[in-house]
């Protein structure tokens, strides 16, 4: 359990090899609920090798001086990622700005 934001990791050891090995991070957003991107590796047991990187976005609550984790997202693709920078770019094409999508066109009956 970490006590403040900037102590807040997803690194994990087991039999003294790093099992989960933390590359980055980028706090979204700070206070009693928190929101963490993490840029991490799997280690591979079979190969003991790491894998690709990934990302995983996770929600923290700080209850009786902690946080404790929430919720988490984990982005399982390079493609997947893209496909949310792209959807994310629509949406938000400037900073500060909200573009609504245009409704789909229903088929005529």
């Amino acid at each position: 359990m970490a006590e403040t934001i900037d102590s807040i990791d997803i690194e994990y050891t087991e039999d003294d090899k790093v099992v989960v090995k933390q590359l980055d991070k980028n706090i979204l957003t700070r206070g009693s609920w928190t929101t963490i991107m993490f840029l991490y590796q799997e280690l591979d047991k079979n190969t003991d090798l790491y894998g690709p990187a990934k990302v995983s976005i996770r929600r923290y609550q700080k209850r009786n001086g902690v946080y404790r984790q929430q919720s988490k997202f984990n982005i399982s693709s390079a493609k997947q990622a893209h496909e949310m920078i792209e959807t994310l770019l629509k949406w938000y094409p400037k900073e500060g700005t909200f573009e609504a999508p245009t409704p789909a066109a229903k088929p005529e009956a």
